[in-house]
């Protein structure tokens, strides 16, 4: 009697942008936002057959203590445009881009996704992301900022109001006129862009909140979050997925994908060693202060990366940070990082590796392909993000020798079979049957 089938996995790939994770001091690192560098990542996730090209944005750079943060320097290229571009150098890889539902308006940025849809074939796929900081909204005529409740509920209209737009092109092709009538929009008129291929871009979102859960089950195709442990992976999966039925929806209607690193070497030491060394990269003494500084709300320049945690607790209205949401729960988390540091003997700057490392595979290609495996069959994840720690050439080494392993395993395609990321992904389309497998 023949076993059940393998539950297949999802890869993505997530371009190494501006963030805390790239290792910047590489002399493998290249540049975030040279052409050259978003084409050899993309022909590298679609020569590994990933579903998706994932781009991270920012609206505003961010200031450290009135000074741009060091991260921000090298520049926020816009992602719908290098997508866009990358459509015409690319042939089956997805293309997702993350735009913001609090500073966007929906005519417009419907219309951007469909263009982007059609030039690419049906890859197109959409990030919702919210702001709630009036630093950012001063880029912007509005203003201001939403809290936490009222975004959520103006990014699930905008979403609404953006299928809404693309539905007025009905499969027969006979365009009709819309009207929107809601809270946060009233809008009436015609669509320019016919029907997408895929129906609809595939929509992200990405938050492990009660309002983002929310949302996630009653909106997303996709849900990009964060779990260092497989329990965790689980109980967030069994959640989230639970939540689908009362919107009408089946489980395989959400394809649940952590963002991820990996640390490979020829044998698990080494491997261990490495990973080890790219996390003390990551965090330099002068990060982990600026990390504390996020946290903290205040200057603490003056502490030694390598001595002991400040002994008080945040001021929770208190920043040093602008353009970064601050934590729910700072004196919580200070008190948590004290506990650790305590317990574990752990320096200031040893403490934010130990606290704030994402969650990676790390050993040789085989363990690897192993655990990330064993995450998918027990539920903690549908499949997986990479986030590469060089740019651009971060995903060569796994491409080249945890895909074969993966696919030996018969858990990863062997090729495309589908056109479309709705495809890749097993997406149903909108009022249609299932999308396949490919």
């Amino acid at each position: 009697m023949s076993s059940a089938p393998k539950k297949q996995m999802h890869l993505a790939a997530h371009f190494p942008g501006v963030n805390n994770t790239t290792v910047w001091s590489d002399a493998r690192s290249g540049s975030q936002i040279d052409f050259a560098s978003f084409t050899h990542l993309a022909a590298t996730a679609e020569r590994g057959l990933f579903d998706f090209f994932f781009l991270a944005e920012g609206l505003r750079l961010r200031e450290h203590k009135g000074r741009i943060h060091d991260l921000d320097v090298v520049g926020r290229p816009e992602s719908l445009t290098v997508l866009s571009a990358l459509a015409a150098v690319t042939d089956r890889l997805g293309l997702a881009a993350t735009v913001n539902a609090t500073f966007n308006e929906p005519y417009e940025l419907a219309r951007r996704l469909a263009s982007l849809d059609h030039l690419s074939g049906g890859r197109a796929a959409w990030n919702v992301v919210t702001s709630s900081d009036a630093f950012t909204g001063e880029n912007f005529r509005r203003g201001g900022f939403l809290n936490r409740a009222e975004r959520y509920t103006r990014a699930a209209e905008f979403v609404a109001t953006a299928r809404e737009l693309w539905d007025s092109w009905p499969p027969d092709g006979r365009q009709r006129p819309f009207a929107h009538r809601g809270q946060h929009f009233d809008i009436e008129g015609t669509f320019t862009v016919p029907r997408c291929p895929q129906g609809h871009p595939v929509v992200i979102q990405a938050g492990d909140s009660p309002e983002g859960r929310a949302f996630a089950a009653a909106t997303a195709d996709v849900v990009f979050t964060r779990h260092g442990t497989p329990e965790a992976g689980r109980e967030f999966y069994r959640d989230v997925k639970g939540r689908l039925a009362g919107h009408g929806r089946r489980s395989e209607d959400l394809k649940i994908m952590p963002g991820v690193g990996f640390v490979l070497g020829d044998t698990a030491a080494e491997a261990q060693e490495r990973a080890a060394e790219i996390r003390r990269q990551q965090i330099s003494p002068q990060n982990a202060i600026v990390a504390l500084e996020q946290v903290w709300g205040v200057d603490l320049s003056s502490y030694d990366p390598d001595g002991p945690l400040p002994d008080f607790d945040p001021d929770p209205g208190a920043t040093v940070v602008q353009g970064r949401v601050k934590g729910a729960d700072p004196i919580g988390t200070a008190r948590r990082w004290r506990a650790v540091s305590r317990a574990k003997g752990l320096s200031i700057r040893q403490t934010v590796i130990e606290t704030t490392a994402r969650q990676a595979f790390v050993g040789t290609p085989t363990s690897v392909a192993e655990q990330m495996d064993a995450f998918v069959q027990s539920d903690a994840a549908d499949g997986f993000i990479l986030v590469p720690h060089l740019t651009p050439g971060g995903l060569d080494e796994f491409v080249a020798k945890v895909v074969p392993l993966l696919q030996e395993r018969g858990v990863f395609r062997t090729r495309y079979t589908g056109t479309t990321l709705r495809a890749h992904l097993g997406l149903r389309g909108p009022g249609s049957a299932a999308a396949g497998t490919g």
